[in-house]
């Protein structure tokens, strides 16, 4: 026989459904339903009105309601080839954009981990000096800098390494300096914050017991800080999947992502289901592998 849950089990139970339904109504709501919408808008048919598109249910059949969306805007999007470019590009820009800050990241949060206390601070100051300016303003100096007669070209010059003005500006190379440099910080923050939590006595031991610090980096440092570098990964190519104010100014009209794709589908040619299958599109290509590595890299059972 089971015995039955007493006054305090049952109190306990209730605390825990008090304390957990705030925030899963809250992702209900504002999360969850959105997506309902999003996804219903993308089974729709564009048409000119307001809204933009048709319902997916037929109430007026006199039976049964009847089920008239339909998935052609999903085909669309993965067999024609101008949408599959701004997919994969994007996903190119914003894959190559996180490892070039992981490259750049990981040595800067590990130099502010092993700095003095004093220095650390001002060092992490410096790496969050850029919240405090707007983002569009930011972006607009970087095209000041890569214009022809901007500060780039001015010390290509001024070195003798070109004899006229190069193309930065409206090119890859621009788009991947904007990238870079707007969500390098979040990059540094994650990693320096699992770097600064690693305790110095197994880099000690490890080094009493023979290991050179290349090695005792690979055996202990690296494997302690790849939560934070797997978080520092997500924060950065999360964002640069979808982002449209670097490749608008930055990249140049022809320049195509999922931000602008997005974009010109709901403001160009109002073509709301299209656009919403894009946006769940991009929703799958985030979700699914952030599901993969949260189960790569989530703690193992004791018995592991």
């Amino acid at each position: 026989m089971t015995a039955s849950a007493g006054p305090g089990e049952g109190s306990a139970r209730l605390r825990r459904v008090a304390v957990l339904a705030p925030p899963f109504l809250w992702l209900v709501f504002f999360f969850g339903l959105p997506i309902l919408v999003v996804f219903g808008i993308s089974l729709a048919d564009p048409v000119t009105g307001i809204p933009p598109y048709m319902a997916i249910v037929d109430w007026t059949s006199g039976g049964l309601p009847r089920f008239i969306g339909d998935f052609e805007k999903y085909a669309t999007l993965f067999t024609d080839p101008y949408y599959l470019d701004g997919l994969f590009g994007a996903v190119r820009i914003a894959a190559t954009s996180t490892a070039i800050c992981l490259a750049i990241g990981y040595p800067m949060a590990w130099a502010i981990a092993r700095a003095r206390p004093g220095v650390r601070l001002a060092l992490l100051l410096l790496v969050m000096v850029p919240f405090w300016t707007s983002f569009l303003i930011r972006i607009y100096a970087w095209m000041t800098i890569l214009n022809s007669n901007g500060l780039a070209n001015q010390l290509l010059l001024a070195s003798g390494l070109i004899d006229r003005p190069v193309v930065l500006l409206y090119t890859d190379f621009a788009v991947y300096v904007g990238i870079v440099y707007a969500y390098l910080p979040f990059m540094v923050l994650p990693v320096y914050a699992v770097l600064d939590r690693i305790d110095r006595s197994l880099l000690e031991a490890a080094a009493d017991l023979g290991a050179r610090p290349a090695r005792a980096f690979v055996s202990i440092t690296l494997p302690l800080s790849l939560s934070g570098v797997v978080a520092g990964c997500l924060l950065v190519f999360v964002p640069a999947l979808g982002e449209y104010v670097v490749p608008e100014l930055l990249g140049g009209s022809d320049f195509l992502m999922i931000g602008r794709l997005l974009w010109t589908e709901s403001f160009q040619n109002r073509d709301w289901p299209m656009a919403a299958a894009i946006a769940i599109a991009l929703l799958l290509v985030v979700v699914v592998p952030v599901m993969l590595i949260q189960r790569l890299v989530e703690p193992k059972g004791e018995g592991a």
